[in-house]
């Protein structure tokens, strides 16, 4: 009876947590800081396994269907009904028909699950080499879009240049307080030549 009590208290604080922006033990994929310059981090990521799906619809609905989908593997829809932990961020980028939907997946994790939904794939991620701009706000289309022109123009005359689409990262639930998020879009770039 009282680890059940004390389950649903830290539940509740970390529910009451998020909203106010605070992170605790989500897991993130783990990268080295090799530049700073203009307001941008240039960090390197190791390979990493995702689950993603892409969805054909507009960035919002995408969004949210790509993540219900997700969350649903993660949760047990999968074929041995294991339950995986969820990490942050919340990776989406533009895809052919809509957007790509990403969860990185626990890097403890070397032999996930098959997902029940063949929507749902698994990937290896190559290692990559980031420009990555952080703001907080609102995660409407707009703000995003805005927020990669400020990614590529922060480049400009740095040693970095863009090497494809911005995507955008999530980091909070969208209950989170809008002035608390921690929202990110990144670039993949390679040094100038």
């Amino acid at each position: 009876m009282l680890e059940r009590l004390a389950a649903g208290a830290t539940a509740l604080a970390q529910g009451v947590a998020s909203v106010a922006g605070v992170r605790s033990g989500t897991e993130e994929p783990s990268f080295e800081v090799l530049d700073r310059a203009r307001g941008i981090e240039i960090r390197r990521y190791a390979a990493r396994l995702a689950a993603e799906t892409e969805v054909p619809a507009d960035e919002t609905a995408s969004r949210s269907e790509g993540f219900s989908r997700l969350a649903r593997y993660i949760f047990g829809g999968n074929q041995t009904r294991a339950r995986i932990a969820m990490t942050v961020p919340v990776d989406q980028a533009r895809a052919r028909a809509g957007h790509r939907i990403r969860f990185f997946l626990p890097a403890a994790l070397r032999e996930p699950p098959v997902p029940a939904d063949p929507r749902v794939q698994i990937v290896q991620v190559a290692p990559e080499t980031c420009a990555v701009l952080r703001f907080s706000g609102s995660t409407a289309p707009q703000c995003v879009a805005d927020a990669k022109a400020r990614l590529l123009a922060a480049l400009g005359d740095t040693a970095w240049v863009a090497e494809g689409a911005p995507i955008a990262w999530f980091y909070d639930p969208p209950w989170t307080i809008p002035a608390l998020r921690r929202i990110e879009v990144a670039v993949p770039v390679r040094r100038r030549d």
